[in-house]
């Protein structure tokens, strides 16, 4: 049976999908039409090949470009004009043109009547919102905590505030040959004042709100080391917002050491803390200060950026910690 030029063309057009056509003029003026149907069949099958190729090793073009439309906008955080906005992204203008159109039909984009200037549509808010909330800070943390362990093979833990007591909501245990089993167990409550993890989310909530906690915490003795008097606190958390970590000698139980940093939200607020506990035959005051200080501080704030936090955005009223 023979295949006409014209169907064969056609039939390449077909498969080749949304590719460019310059792929099927490439196969109509290199292809010798022998009227074979094995040939016809090869075409087609090299064809599928190239675009599996294509799809499987490439990404979608045009996301990409609506992409770096939305994340440029971000980074401006004011209207843009189209023309700025392409020349941004390195695009033509009427490619951008119609890329905000779309954006804009679908409420991601508005654009202002009276100067014709682009921004970022509400529904970037909703959609960033759902992320946001539909984070569980355990399985956001839970890979970060296993660095930690493997980074200095010590236990590592994540607690949270509740009321007047920290809460420990997960926990990966060292490796050492030797565990001491510690107070800090996933499900256990304790004091804020004499715990690195409790004196790290302190020292970042507003000052009304510490007022609140400090007024209803009894600060019971339970180690030489406890800090009992409340100036005495109030000092330690002012050192632990200037230098971001917060150190237990001992205060909770003797022997046992501990290391903690604060981790926050999208909305700059304290959401957690992550801290590195341990004997004090291992933690020596050395090695506390000149290494773990900055492993604690590297692992939270990777968090806190997997969470929304922006380090630089000073909680967008030029404050260093939130307020209320």
């Amino acid at each position: 049976m023979f295949y006409s030029p014209i169907i064969l063309l056609y039939d390449i057009i077909v498969l080749a999908g949304q590719q460019k056509f310059d792929k099927a003029l490439y196969f109509q003026n290199n292809f010798k039409y022998n009227g074979f149907a094995e040939e016809k069949f090869s075409v087609r099958k090299n064809m599928k090949k190239m675009d599996l190729e294509e799809r499987e090793g490439k990404y979608v073009q045009s996301v990409e470009r609506v992409l770096n439309i939305v994340e440029v906008m971000a980074q401006e955080g004011t209207p843009v004009t189209v023309t700025d906005l392409a020349e941004k992204v390195g695009l033509k203008i009427s490619t951008v043109h119609r890329l905000l159109s779309t954006l804009t039909h679908r409420g991601y984009v508005e654009q202002d009547p009276d100067d014709n200037k682009y921004r970022l549509g509400l529904k970037l808010l909703e959609v960033g919102n759902a992320a946001l909330y539909s984070s569980d800070i355990r399985s956001v943390a839970r890979p970060y905590l296993e660095e930690l362990v493997e980074r200095c093979n010590e236990t590592a833990n994540l607690a949270i505030l509740d009321k007047t007591d920290v809460v420990y909501i997960d926990q990966v245990e060292s490796k050492n040959f030797i565990i001491v089993k510690m107070f800090a167990q996933v499900g256990n409550r304790g004091p804020v004042h004499c715990t690195a993890s409790g004196k790290a989310l302190l020292a970042f909530l507003p000052d009304e709100k510490l007022e609140e906690i400090l007024n209803q915490t009894q600060l019971t003795r339970f180690t030489n080391e406890t800090i009992t008097d409340a100036q005495h606190l109030k000092k330690e958390l002012k050192r632990i917002r200037e230098e971001g970590y917060a150190l237990d000698w001992g205060e909770r139980e003797e022997h046992v050491r501990c290391i903690a940093a604060p981790v926050f939200n999208h909305e700059g607020r304290v959401a957690a803390s992550i801290s590195v506990s341990g004997p004090s035959t291992r933690i020596t005051t050395y090695y506390m200060k000149n290494e773990l200080v900055d492993i604690i501080k590297d692992i939270a704030a990777k968090i806190s950026h997997r969470m929304g936090y922006n380090a630089n955005g000073k909680n967008g009223n030029g404050a260093d910690r939130p307020v209320e």
